[in-house]
């Protein structure tokens, strides 16, 4: 073969042509004449070594092997390119410590878990210490001023512990993430010179960058919202190791733009991760062991995974007899009565809960799901906010207190022994006693088994026994129980005690407003735990 035409082959067909350009560029510089005029012996012994080389390229590797090299990295700090005034090496975290609190919903304990894992993956440790902390990042909630003004206070007691600060340690940063950076960004800046940097929901990736620049006494803030981002490829690193349950985020942000919520505000409008990022994370926490997941979402139940070309031309779900929208009805994409289908079929022993929904997007189908799965839990979070139609319109909700009634009737008819609770809000701008008695009487007619006040809070402060143990059962009550050793249903002749993570059969004693007592009868299985019901 004319050397010319093999370089005209390493322009038309890329790798392989290219390491005959590269014999080629070798036979010149052995030979010291153009290869046009190479003497026979020269020939021969490129000839031989052309055999030898074919010989070696039969028995290496394949194409295969470098996609498989290329879409599987040497594991390493994942850092991205820096920006022009930062090295790679000012990314990293360089062993310092984080110490993360967090404060508010499931969501914000779920991006706890998305923001160590990019920090982990920088080069960052773990504490559980704080006065070993490097870093202290507070995962923020702004929902209601009482929130936001526990961060305040906390604020001020670790003004106090940077003050204290060696000199001889590296400097103390201090971070606020979440909602409360995303909503009062400026006035944390300029009120509490002692925070470092701010992160918004949708900014958990910058958090490497924004630590850079704070090392070197500057404030770093990205706040910015995003209308695509999902953490789809960031898998969440578990802060409890002997944990037996997990929330799984599927989409973010809100559309429904309720004249009385800051979350569109604070989070950005609804987006959904691809469905099958959703099931390889289930699939994981299946595999570690864990027992219940979660979903989540701010609107989990209108999840819509649009990521593919062909999911839009999916049919849309009807919403709620009786409901609306105040947006633009969408189009197309996977829907939630998809996911929850898919989610349930991974394990047959992980329960299956999720929230918060919206009333509006309960259609039969996913209803039908929750009745036919024993995996899925029986319990349904149905926010009203208010039992007066006038305040629901006030309030942007979509339904009327008719249209709420009805819906619950309908679950009922569906799901059997449905557990259902609820959030309400006294005192709406414009409420009237009138107003106030017609959310009563919900109550009063509903029966709900749970009930969130926005007036107080509901948990209690209760002391843990040395001699119960508690758990919830389906309907996401407290169950206390003494710990005592049990049959196994599988195995009557084997005495066992209730770890962490089982699934036991418990006669309920007495009940109080939040929580059920009893004896354990014997440990189950979800499957077998159904024929007692």
């Amino acid at each position: 073969m004319h050397p010319l035409q093999c370089v005209l082959q390493a322009q038309r067909w890329g790798p392989l042509a290219s390491v005959s350009w590269l014999l080629l560029r070798t036979c010149r510089a052995h030979s010291g004449v153009p290869s046009t005029s190479c003497p026979s012996s020269e020939r021969q012994q490129e000839d031989g070594v052309r055999k030898d080389f074919s010989s070696k390229l039969a028995n290496g590797p394949t194409f295969q092997h470098f996609l498989r090299s290329a879409s599987a990295p040497q594991e390493q700090p994942d850092v991205e390119d820096p920006p022009p005034y930062l090295t790679v090496d000012e990314l990293l975290g360089r062993q310092r410590k984080v110490y993360l609190e967090t404060y508010g919903c499931q969501m914000n304990v779920n991006d706890t878990e998305i923001a160590w894992s990019i920090l982990q993956k920088s080069g960052y440790l773990r504490t559980r210490n704080l006065q070993e902390a490097d870093v202290i990042l507070l995962v923020t909630c702004s929902i209601r001023e009482k929130a936001e003004q526990t961060i305040w206070n906390r604020l001020h007691q670790l003004k106090a512990l940077k003050t204290k600060r060696l000199r001889s340690r590296v400097p103390l940063r201090i971070g606020i993430l979440g909602c409360m950076a995303e909503r009062l960004k400026e006035e944390i800046l300029n009120r509490e010179k002692m925070v470092d940097i701010l992160a918004g929901p949708d900014a958990y990736r910058d958090l490497p960058r924004l630590l850079a620049v704070a090392e070197s006494g500057q404030q770093a803030a990205n706040v910015l919202l995003s209308l695509d981002e999902t953490y789809a490829d960031v898998m969440p690193v578990q802060t409890s190791p002997s944990a037996t349950s997990a929330f799984v985020s599927i989409m973010r942000g809100c559309d429904n733009m309720c004249s009385y919520c800051i979350v569109p505000f604070t989070r950005g409008r609804e987006r959904s991760r691809p469905v099958d990022s959703i099931l390889e994370e289930v699939r994981k926490l299946s595999e570690q062991g864990l027992k219940e997941v979660t979903l989540l979402g701010q609107n989990v139940n209108s999840f819509r995974d649009s990521s593919e070309v062909q999911f839009n031309n999916a049919v849309s779900t009807n919403l709620s007899r009786g409901f609306s929208t105040n947006y633009k009805p969408k189009q197309g994409g996977l829907r939630f009565a998809h996911l929850l289908d898919k989610v349930s079929r991974i394990d047959p022993e992980m329960r299956i809960r999720f929230t918060s929904p919206h009333p509006k997007d309960f259609p039969d189908e996913v209803l039908q799901l929750i009745q036919e799965r024993d995996n899925i839990c029986k319990q349904i979070h149905l926010p009203a906010q208010s039992g007066s139609s006038r305040v629901l319109e006030a309030m942007r909700r979509g339904y009327s207190r008719e249209a709420y009634v009805e819906l619950i009737h309908h679950i009922r008819e569906s799901i059997p022994g449905v557990s259902l609770s609820s959030d309400f809000i006294a005192g709406f701008c414009g409420e009237t006693e009138e107003d106030h008695l017609q959310t009563v009487s919900l109550l009063r007619e509903v029966q709900y088994n749970m009930g969130f006040l926005f007036a107080y809070s509901m948990r209690q402060h209760s002391k843990r026994s040395a001699t119960d143990l508690c758990g919830r059962n389906d309907g996401n009550l407290k169950v206390i129980f003494p710990d005592v050793e049990m049959e196994d249903v599988n195995n009557s002749k084997v005495k066992v005690r209730a770890q962490p993570g089982d699934y036991v059969l418990v006669k309920i004693t007495s009940t109080s407003s939040q929580t059920l007592k009893g004896h354990v009868l014997c440990r189950t299985t979800l499957k077998d735990s159904s024929a007692y019901c």
